[in-house]
Formats: C-alpha cells, structure tokens, sequence
C-alpha cells in the first residue's frame, strides 16, 4: 500500500473527529481547537459528557495536557482543514437559565446525531448535502406543479433563451442551487479541469455493473457532469438546466430535513467524488506503478508542521485541500494567512528548555490550483444560532506566497521579527502623534497647534472697550439700525445709560443674547474676545513664544507622521524583494454569499484569463463585471454580502487556462472542437432540439400575423361606426394619431373661428394659415408656462410635449397640418374648406422635406408617454384606495416606461421620485402584509403571504436594486429582506419554518436580472378632456396628503 492511499484511508477516521468538533464548536459557541479537543479527550469520545465540561462555569483551558492541540502535527492526519459545517436552522438556545433543560438538549440533540450516524454510516455533512438537494429537487418538482409563475420560470419566447454569440452559458436555478452554479462555474472555467471531467472515460471494469457504493453514487455522477460541461461549452441556450446532476448528487443520501447548502462544505464533497471517480480509473490505468489522481494533483498541496511541545521540537508533514482562515479581526488576506500560519506562543521555536508550546506551518508543495474558505460565521451564544461576519477584508489579485514557503523559512522568520519590532515602534509613534493631535485633559481635546493658534489669535485682538456688554447702545451707528430693526423698545428707552442698567435686566439681556434677531453685528463690537491688559512688551515676548511654541509642534507632528508614513511603507515592501516574489498566484474566482448565515444567495465572479476582465455569474446571468464591482460586493462591509470563498491559480502554470491545440495542424480548438465525439453527438441533439423550439415559435408568430392581416382586411371592409357605443370605456393597448385627433376638433373649431373673425374676406387658405398660427401661439404659451403639478399641459396636446421637447420644426408644422386637416371638421362648410386646404398642403410635402420616420417616432412617444400618465394615474388611484396588489403592477409599468422616457430628455416624462415613492411604499405595506399572513400561522393565510411574495414582491426586487444610486430603494429592499430573516431565531411549526427556508434564497437573491412580469395592465381610453381632469384630481389629492420619506 502506499503512502498516498495510507493517507487517503486513514483521513476517513479523521474526519469523523472533525465533525465531533465541529459539533462541539456550534453547539458551546467556543472556537478554541485546543479546548474542544481537551474535553473530546477527557469524556472518551462521548459528546454529551464534552458539551457538560465546557458548559460548565468552571470548565478551564487546560494549561499543561496539551498534546492533543497538535493532533494535526501527527501523521496520517485528515488532508482537509475544514471549518465544519454551518449550524441547523433548529439551533439550541444556551442562554436559558434551568440547567437541567440545557443539559437534557444538548444531550437530545446529540444522540439523535450519534444515532444517525451509527444507524446510516453517513456523516453529518453527508446529511447536510443531502437535505439541500432533496429540497432543491422538491422545489423543482413542484414548481412544474404551480400555476403560478416562479422568479426561475422560462420564458416562453426561446430568443428569450437563446445564446448571444460567444457569451457564456448560464446555470439555471432550479430551487436554493445558486452554491451549484457558483462552484460550477468557477470550476469549469478552468481549462485543465473542464478537459479532465470532458476527456473522463468510465473504467471498463465499472461501466456494466458498479462494484459499490462509491462507484454506484459516483460514475453517474461523472456522466451527467460531463453532459452538463459539454453542454456549457456548445450549447446555444442562453442557460441549461443541471437538475440531472442535481439529482444524482440527492440520491446519494436519504435525508428528510431541508436548507441552503454551504459552498464549502459543496466544494469539499464535490472534489471527494471526483477524486474518488478519477482513483478508480488511474487504479486502472496504473499498469503497476503509483496511481496518479489528477485531483489530487490539481487540487492538493502539503504542508510541514514546525513545532514546540513542552520544549520538545517536533516536524510532521500534512496534506490539505481548502485552506480555511479567520476573518474576524482581520483587514486583508495576508494578516489572515499569517494568523493561521502560526499557532501556539512561537517565541520558543528556537529554544529546548522553554516550557511554551507552538507550531508553524510553512507549505512545502502548494497546488496548482489554491482555495480559502473565509470563515464568515461565527455562533452567537447570546441569540443561540449562527451570525455572518459582515467586516470587511481585502484580498488582492496577484498574491504572492513565498513568505510561507518551507524554502524562505530563516529569512520569512528574520522579516517577522522585524515586523514585529517596527509595529512596536509604531505604535510608540502613534501614541505620541495622538497626544499632539488630541491635546488636553478635559472630554474634549484639540489639535495643540490649533490651541497655540488660538492662544495667540486671542492675544493678538485689539479690545475696543472694556466690557463686552458695556457701550451696546452707544457704540451703534448713528441711524440706530440694529436697535430699531430688532427691538423697537429700545429706542423709546435711550435715556439711561447701560451702566444705568443691571446686567440682570431681562430687557437688555434680550438686546445681547438674540443674534438671530438682529440685521448684522456692531460694527464696534469686538469678533472674538480680547485680553483686557496687556502692555506691548508682554504681547510680544507671549506672540514670540506662541509662534515659536507653534513652529515646533508643527514641525514635531510633521516628523511623527512622515517617520509613521515610512515605517507602513517599510513594512508594505518588507516582502517586495526579487526573492520573494517568485510563487505568484493569480485570483481566479470570487465565490460571494449575500444573506444572513442560516439563509441567502450566492454568485460567482470570474476572471476571464484570455478576455482579461472578470465575468459575473449568476445563477442564469452572466454579464460583464469590473474589479470595482467584484471589490464592492466582496470585500464586506457593504450590504450583507462579502466573499466566502477565493479560488487562486498558479500564474506561471500556464496549462490551467491554455487553450487546445490540434496536434495536426496546430490551430486552437474552440467550441463544439474541443469536445469528445460522444459529447459533440449529446450537444448537437440538444441544439437540435433547441432549434426546433425556434422554429415551432416562428411558425406560430407568422400564423398569428397571418391571421391579424386577414382581420385587417376584413375591418377594413366593413363601414367604420359613427360612434362608440355607451356602456363599459373601450379598452386599447396603445391609441393610434386618429383617436387622438378626435380631442383636437374643438380647438381647430376655436382657433377657425378667430382666424375668421380676423381675415372676414379673407380666402381658405389665408384664414387657415391664420388660425395655425393662433394655435401655434396658444400652445407656445402653454410649453413655456410653469404650472402645477397637477396641470400638466403636455396632455392637452402633442405639440406642447414637442415643443418642451425640442422637437424638429418640420414635425411640429406637419403635426398643426394634420390637426386642421382632419376629416372631423367636415361638418361645417367653413371648416371643410379649410381642412381641403391643409389636405392639399400635407400631399404637396415631399419626402425629403418631412422624415416620415422621425415623424413616426416622435407621435410614437408622445403615445408613450399618455400611456404612462394612465398607468401612473390608474396606480395612483387604487393606492389611494388601498389596493395595493393591484395598484402595484400599474406603478411598476408606469415607472419602467416612465424610466425609458427621461433616458431621452428631462421632459419627456413624469417625476421619477414621485413614482419610485409609490412602487416603494406599495411594496413595503404588501410585505408586511404578507407577513402579518405569514405570523398567523393559519396554513391558507400563509399560503397567501408566500403567494404575495413569491408572484408580486420577489419579482420586483430587480427593479429596486437595478440603480445602486437610488438608496432609499436599496434601504426598502434591506427592511423587506430583514423583516422575513428576523423569523429564523423564531421558535415556530416545523412546516412554516420549511416553507421559510425554501422561500428566504428567492427573497435574498441579490440578481439585478429582471425577471418577466404578467402582461402590461389594458387601459381604458380617456378624451383628452378627461385625462386631464382625472390627473388633475389624482395629483392634488396627493399634494394634499403626506407622503412619508418622499
């Protein structure tokens, strides 16, 4: 047997210790290995007896039996270094006082753990995988049972679906599996590994009938992978679907419960398999010599260990996977990797006497390919349940790990010295520069140089008398302009003179102590105060020393910050030399997780090594990143999201991003190209099959057209009705120019009329030209009037929206041509002639003259832009009236196409602010209204809560995080989201707290995709008359009515 496999047999045992740590660790809340270890030592094993010593008040750190702390010092230790898995949503609360209750939980908890384990064989992160997949494959399944539209629905149009060009594809979500996509992606966007799970042929010995369990759960595995990578690389869906995989990852274990999977614990089981799968076939393959598993290879490095135990100095080497590091108390990537680089007092390496106990650990081999799992989570014992770290940690895209090589031991060990005796000396500087910046022995201190500025601006004033409350009304100017201005009273009362008056006197009190009241200040009154003796020889012998005094602190804090300025810039370059930057690593991929740590969303950010830029992956999004974004969202600090785990990759092992070659001709395989036959026939039936959707989608638009122009054509022969008949309003999407142009007849009449009474003899065509100009003039005064907002001209008529709007000249001439030559005005003999006229006009102007299309596009608008006042009035009104599911989807439309009309100028929309403060308040008052349903506890009641949030606020959220400038959006989404992550510390029903884990990831999906809405609301069609009148009243009700935040 060899060492390899050795290791690899002897971690199985391992890991089940990890895991009883784990346990030990969320159970208590203590994160101290040493501790946990102790008492798993001194209760042989059992749990109950482990969590009794370290809850007890006199449980104490074990000072001397500290062999077990170096339980990963020895061989055959577990090659992961784990920080275990996140605690169950049913957390045991440990902050009760009734110790009996505590210990009987704890000990429930655990035996049913121990049970489950003896009973099934299966770990506990096992189960953990388990229940997420089970939950995810659930959801799957049910959400094809609902007839309600789910935010990962498909769009019915497959363009909609369709791949642009080279873009990546996308994974779609099929219930709580955005941890699938971002693990996936990041791995199959490294070349080397896409063409090992790609190239990956089953063991011929395993292909009829799997020899065990391993083989049964991780060859199917392997096959649907491949399929989903070949898929990924050829596919021309915009996104596929890896529920296949999903699946077989869920039938691996049986398990009942359900929660959102971690990303680490994912990656650590996903590489398990793989590793597994790739072993069986170089066991295979090995044709006796060592068995080589690219796994292992690509994803492993070793570590040695460098120790004191009871001044006994100890080396053992060990072998890891993830790399796990604290974040807590730390504020960038390198302090993190030094923190967990050393353990134990470490001052004592160097000598054999000393009764300290340390270890360092220095990597000997570093994988290709590099991970660190952040720790973000962290158990508070007082809330009784896991809490995300939210601070912020930066980490850079080269990082350069030659201080922690065995190789640069002496030296790396040389510069922490002096690091550590630069900080001690800064720290002494930085003490010194705070009693210079914070000068004084009261609450309240001050920068010395200023209080020596102040001191001298003090000695230096000149006093103009010898009081400052004597001479107030004496030395005002003549004309009395402060007095009379600011209290008439006063000037009745000159007679006496202010040394007359007491300075009690509340009448002149009021004179001094009102500053507001007054105009402006004496002009004798003296700025600042003045010492009130002083020879001149004492003011200069105090302003030589204030100047002198001044001059050397400046010059002291100036010294101080430059020498702290050099010693950061000393310790920043300490690791800069040639030797010391020869193992670079590039940054990779960026796993982040936004949310709380019992529930929330993950995405991915990936470097594009050959297109230089960083991708953002999405679950079904993929878009184009930057590393501001990337920086923004993972870094912490920001919202709730922060990264949780970095992916780095060797920079000088070119093999992990090279692109394939053909070996005959030398060009670079891309594409379908780099597939293998079996996989290039399973893409193109795929894309078969997806064309297929295209076509059937074509057909049917094309008979829908068809039928529409046969519709037309039958219309068009049937006599039109004189008029609309009574009853419900007549419902249209869109109004044409004509419908419009029926409002129009009575200011054509109006403005005919005056245009007669002006030209009496004059002919048609003088009295039209005429009356264009009146209605011209009319609705120019109109365009340049500042009215109200609930007056807003623009409805009255096309041409006072053009004319705000700088429209052509032509298209507005040509819209006046069109308004007196409308077939309404032929009702009268007068007004037939003149309509003749502006007929006659309209087909003598020719085509390069007006641009027809321009044309088209401005009415276009304006027909636009009177849809959005009616969806924005329509939702104005049923707010009002409390219907807030209904007046919702009004004000999403209204603001969505209200946005796409300012993007063309500021006046070709409504009040952007007024219409985000409406869609936001009715988003806020239906969640908490559905969670009032959700608090009831009643199953139909909650039932209609999710149903809330699930069709009207999920869906919505996009639209409020789309625009990171809008923050009061932003805070609206973070008060929504807070409100339903404030139930997870709830005692509550099993079922409701099921129904809250499978719904809270839709909720914190941080995705500024939008998703696909019902179809836009129909509108009635209001007269011109009408809409206005309504806006009006909708607009003053407003301005009448409170509107909180806006």
């Amino acid at each position: 047997m060899t060492v390899e496999q050795n290791v690899l047999q002897q971690s199985k045992a391992q890991k089940h210790q990890q895991t009883f740590l784990n346990q030990l660790r969320e159970i208590t809340g203590i994160n101290d290995i040493q501790v946990l270890q102790q008492a798993l030592k001194d209760s042989n094993g059992n749990l109950e007896l482990a969590v009794t010593f370290l809850t007890t008040k006199n449980a104490k750190v074990p000072q001397q039996e500290e062999a077990t702390y170096y339980q990963t010092a020895l061989p055959g230790n577990d090659r992961y270094i784990s920080v275990g898995s996140q605690a169950d949503t049913n957390v045991i609360d440990l902050t009760g006082d009734d110790k009996d209750d505590l210990q009987r939980a704890i000990a429930l908890s655990l035996e049913e753990s121990n049970r489950a384990f003896r009973e099934t064989g299966i770990t506990d992160e096992e189960q953990a995988i388990s229940r997420v997949l089970e939950a995810s494959i659930a959801e799957n399944k049910a959400s094809l049972k609902r007839t309600h539209p789910e935010v990962w629905s498909d769009s019915p149009n497959p363009y909609d679906r369709k791949r642009q060009d080279s873009c990546p594809v996308g994974l779609k979500n099929v219930g709580n599996t955005c941890w699938f996509s971002a693990v996936i992606q990041s791995l199959f966007n490294l070349l080397e590994f896409r063409r090992l799970v790609l190239n990956y042929n089953p063991p011929a010995s395993a292909q009829d009938l799997p020899r065990n369990q391993k083989e049964h759960r991780n060859l199917p595995f392997m096959r649907e992978l491949r399929y989903l990578f070949a898929l990924l690389v050829g596919s021309k869906r915009k996104y596929v679907d890896p529920s296949r995989a999903v699946e077989i990852l869920k039938d691996a274990f049986k398990s009942n419960d359900s929660q959102q999977q971690d990303v680490s614990e994912f990656t650590h089981k996903l590489l398990d398999w793989l590793e597994d799968a790739f072993q069986i076939k170089a066991e295979e393959e090995r044709d006796g010599e060592k068995p080589k598993n690219p796994m292992v290879e690509l994803f492993y490095g070793r570590f040695l260990a460098v120790g004191v135990l009871e001044g006994k100095k100890f080396e053992n080497t060990e072998m890891f996977g993830q790399y796990p590091l604290q974040v807590n108390g730390f504020k960038d990537l390198h302090e993190c990797l030094e923190a967990a680089m050393i353990e134990g007092e470490i001052e004592s390496l160097h000598s054999e006497n000393s009764g300290k106990s340390g270890q360092e650990h220095w990597f000997t081999e570093l994988p290709p390919v590099l991970t660190f799992e952040l720790s973000r989570f962290e158990f508070n014992q007082t809330l009784g349940r896991p809490e995300k770290i939210h601070n912020k940690l930066e980490f850079p895209p080269i990082l350069y790990l030659d201080r922690y090589m065995h190789k640069n031991r002496e030296i790396t060990r040389i510069k922490r010295d002096e690091i550590k005796r630069l900080k001690e000396y800064l720290t002494v500087l930085q003490q010194r520069l705070e009693r210079y910046l914070s000068y004084g022995s009261g609450p309240k201190r001050f920068p010395l140089v200023d209080v020596l500025q102040y001191a001298l601006e003090f000695a230096s004033s000149k006093p103009v008398c010898t009081s400052p409350i004597d001479d107030i009304e004496t030395s005002a100017p003549p004309s009395g302009t402060v007095t009379t201005q600011t209290i008439p009273s006063t000037t009745e009362q000159q007679g006496p003179s202010s040394s007359e008056i007491p300075s009690t006197s509340p009448v002149q009190r009021s004179v001094i102590h009102k500053p507001f009241t007054q105009s402006r200040i004496p002009p004798d009154l003296p700025m600042h105060p003045a010492p009130r003796h002083i020879t001149e020889e004492e003011l200069s012998v105090l302003e030589g020393c204030l100047h002198r005094w001044r001059t050397e602190v400046e010059n002291d804090t100036r010294d101080l910050q430059e020498s702290i300025s050099r010693i950061h810039r000393t310790i920043e370059l300490m690791y800069s030399d040639k030797s010391m930057v020869q193992v670079p690593y590039r940054l990779h991929a960026v796993l982040v997780h936004e949310g709380q740590a019992n529930a929330g969303h993950y995405w991915a950010y990936i470097y594009d090594h050959h297109q230089r830029r960083w991708m953002k992956y999405n679950d079904i999004s993929v878009t184009k990143s930057t590393w501001e974004e990337l920086e923004r969202d993972s870094f912490g600090g920001y919202r709730n999201a922060s990264a949780y785990c970095l992916m780095y990759i060797n920079d000088k092992e070119q093999f992990l991003i090279q692109e394939e070659f053909n070996k005959e001709t030398g060009q670079m395989l891309l594409g379908m190209d780099t597939l293998p036959p079996d996989l290039k026939d399973y893409v193109k039936e795929d894309n078969k099959c997806f064309e297929k959707e295209l076509e059937e989608w074509d057909a049917e638009l094309a008979q829908k057209v068809q039928q529409e122009k046969l519709l037309a054509s039958q219309t068009s022969r049937m006599p039109a009705p004189s008029s609309a008949p009574a009853g419900e309003p007549e419902y249209l999407e869109q109004p044409s120019r004509t419908d419009l142009s029926k409002h129009l007849k009575e200011d054509s009449v109006r403005a005919i009329t005056k245009a007669l009474a002006e030209q009496e003899d004059g002919s048609p065509e003088t009295v039209m030209q005429t009356a264009i100009k009146l209605e011209y003039a009319r609705l120019l005064k109109l365009a340049q009037d500042d009215p109200p907002p609930e007056c807003d001209y623009r409805l009255h008529h096309a041409v006072v929206y053009f004319m705000q709007n700088e429209a052509p000249k032509k298209i507005i001439e040509r819209t006046l041509l069109e308004q007196f030559g409308d077939h309404n005005l032929s009702f009268d003999e007068r007004c037939r002639n003149i309509m003749k006229v502006a007929q006659a006009k309209l087909e003598m102007i020719k085509p390069d003259e007006v641009n027809m299309e321009e044309y088209e596009r401005w009415h276009q608008e304006y027909r636009n832009y009177r849809e959005t006042t009616m969806y924005l009035m329509v939702g104005l009104e049923l707010f009002q009236k409390k219907s807030y599911m209904e007046a919702l989807l009004y004000l999403i439309y209204a603001y969505q196409n209200n946005k796409e009309l300012l993007s063309k100028g500021l006046y070709r929309g409504h009040d952007e602010e007024l219409i985000s403060h409406y869609r936001r308040e009715c988003l806020l008052k239906l969640n908490e209204h559905a969670a009032a349903l959700f608090e009831s506890g009643d199953d139909q009641e909650v039932n209609n809560g999710l149903i809330i949030m699930n069709e009207l606020i999920v869906p919505c959220l996009p639209l409020l995080l789309v625009d990171e400038t809008e923050e009061k959006d932003i805070a609206a989404v973070e008060d929504m989201r807070n409100r339903w992550c404030s139930y997870l510390g709830q005692e509550m029903e099993p079922n409701l707290q099921e129904k809250l884990t499978d719904f809270l990831p839709k909720l914190l999906d941080c995705s500024t995709e939008i998703k696909g809405f019902n179809d836009p609301p129909k509108l009635p069609s209001y007269s011109t008359h009408e809409l206005c009148e309504r806006y009006a009243r909708i607009m003053l009700s407003l301005s009448r009515t409170p509107a909180d935040g806006r």
